[in-house]
């Protein structure tokens, strides 16, 4: 990992200051020094809705990050401080009342929406009203401890919270009471979904609508089909280096329509800064000897994974979800991603690296704790005794150049295990809420999942609990509609544990892990790391585990 400047005289970055005495100084300097200029991003494809409370895609929560806020936030520095929640619009981390179950917020003074509005504890009350009225993916996950939040799951339109989440604009205060201790809580409010945005905003999907920002930037326009621009946010005063720093460059334009490999190209060329999609596998050994100096390579908390839907044929039957996990070769997998230096074979739904992991791999030649190779000739005999053989798969796929190798890879291995499969490939815009949606009938899928925070619920209880799963949405993010009453209730209880005893509820976790991996709702591919290329120009790279580029760090020469 390089964490210092890719050129120049600096060869320091505002992270590796973090925390000296000195920080101030040097990032007034740095600002006098760099301030201007226009970063330019590239994209294969846009992410969707730029609803801040509705959109659950990477390439958009990195923009958000800088867009918008929440009472808190995560520290935006290097590394693994960066899963640290800091004060945002709040003062100050509340201390808990009422055994865990109350917490009182003060907005700090003078803050302004970019409409030149003040931010007010009215707006707050609306933000979370807003979150239920509009769906949001994490509606009923994240929030659902929030007293009221069961009536607002049952009747959104209606939603008050009026006991769960109180404003007083006169003491510039908000409370919120939920139901029992939360012990990640204050992770829930860091992420975009919480986003404060003005009381009056509309309670449905902003679409292409720009938000009202509260950050350094705000969007100008979007069209999906072409690209974004975003703009210093004109009413922007740097109230926490921690939470939300000024950022360095006056535009940020991001260009949507350039496939994996013109992307790269665009970024060696000098045409753009830095590119989201992955460098395609046939281009990794010219960047590692051409552009060594212009690429970061760093872990992530991820994976990709094959969702399979359990209320339809033929994945409604366990045995055949086991033949899939058992038939993968995670070797190829990883190939396909770039090797072993860029990915690892996964077959549990816990990542390594996160609370609650324990090596388990069920879905292998020699069952244990580790991969070793696909047992085809299992998975054949499990697709038999489901009597399954033979029937039609059409998987879903990314257009996208190695998501669409991968999902090529997994139609070819359904039809070795005998089924007859199909491949329809759809736009990256659209594809991850084409999968959730129960309308468009999805039987399986190629997917992935990166953290939203560093808690083992957010792979398990968000993407496999019985409150994540939203017929006829496209905020269902339970991909497999996968519900069972017995582990749901383990994964709250884990929830509640925490709070007092982390080692405890990591246990369960662990225990939970292995229940959820047995029962093959998805089957985990590989867990990647992430490669980053940007431009000769850009200077002050630095890279978060909840942000990934943190692109108001970002300068340009």
């Amino acid at each position: 990992m390089r964490l210092k400047t890719l050129f120049g005289a600096t060869a320091l970055t505002l992270g590796a200051l973090a925390g000296t005495a000195a920080l101030a100084d040097t990032r007034a300097d740095l600002m006098k020094q760099h301030r201007g200029g226009t970063l330019k991003l590239n994209a294969h494809g846009s992410a969707g809705t730029i609803d801040p409370q509705i959109n659950y895609e990477t390439e958009f929560w990195s923009l958000f990050y800088i867009t918008n806020d929440g009472l808190l936030g995560f520290k935006k520095v290097e590394g693994k401080d960066s899963n640290t929640v800091v004060p945002d619009l709040a003062e100050e981390l509340p201390k808990p009342e009422d055994g865990g179950k109350t917490y009182t917020f003060k907005l700090r003074p003078g803050l302004k929406f970019s409409t030149g509005q003040d931010i007010t504890p009215t707006d707050v009350v609306a933000s979370f009203q807003r979150i239920f009225k509009v769906s949001s993916p994490t509606a009923g996950s994240f929030y659902n401890g929030i007293v009221g939040a069961d009536a607002c799951l049952k009747e959104a339109a209606t939603c008050t919270l009026k006991d769960g989440v109180v404003a007083d604009d006169k003491a510039g205060t908000i409370t919120f009471h939920l139901t029992q201790p939360d012990a990640e809580f204050f992770y829930k409010l860091a992420v975009p979904h919480a986003t404060i945005l003005p009381a009056d905003t509309v309670a449905k999907d902003l679409g292409t609508t720009p938000p009202a920002a509260t950050g350094p930037y705000m969007i100008q326009s979007y069209d999906p089909d072409h690209g974004m621009k975003l703009v210093r946010n004109p009413h922007f005063k740097e109230f926490s280096v921690d939470a939300q720093p000024d950022g360095f460059v006056d535009v940020i334009e991001y260009n949507f329509g350039l496939d994996d490999q013109a992307g790269v190209t665009a970024v060696e060329n000098g045409q753009a800064d830095w590119t989201f999609d992955a460098p395609p596998t046939d281009r990794l050994a010219e960047l590692g000897s051409k552009f060594a100096k212009q690429i970061h390579v760093h872990p992530l908390l991820a994976y990709y994974y094959v969702p399979m839907n359990v209320n339809i044929a033929p994945f409604n039957n366990p045995k055949a979800r086991q033949a899939v996990a058992y038939a993968i070769d995670r070797k190829a997998v990883v190939g396909i991603w770039g090797g072993p230096n860029l990915a690892a074979a996964q077959c549990q739904l816990l990542p390594a690296g996160m609370a609650g992991h324990e090596d388990y791999c069920p879905y292998t030649t020699n069952p244990g704790t580790q991969w070793t190779a696909p047992d085809l000739a299992k998975a054949k005999q499990l697709v038999e005794e489901s009597g399954t053989k033979g029937q039609k798969v059409t998987l879903i796929g990314d257009d996208k150049a190695v998501p669409k190798a991968l999902a090529t890879y997994m139609q070819d291995v359904l039809r070795q295990i005998g089924y007859d499969a199909s491949l329809k490939v759809v736009s990256h815009n659209i594809q991850f809420t084409y999968l959730q949606n129960t309308n468009n009938n999805v039987q399986i899928g190629v997917s992935n999942w990166f953290q939203d925070y560093p808690a083992p619920s957010d792979f398990l209880h968000v993407l496999f609990g019985c409150d994540s799963f939203h017929p006829g949405s496209d905020s269902s993010i339970n991909m497999s509609g996968w519900c069972d009453k017995k582990v749901d209730a383990e994964m709250k209880q884990a929830m509640i544990t925490a709070v007092t005893d982390a080692l405890a509820a990591n246990r369960m976790w662990a225990q939970i892990d292995k229940e959820i991996t047995d029962a093959a709702p998805a089957a985990a591919l590989f867990q990647p790391k992430q490669v980053d290329l940007v431009s000769k120009r850009v200077g002050n790279f630095l890279y978060t585990d909840q942000f990934h580029m943190l692109f108001s760090a970002a300068w340009v020469q």
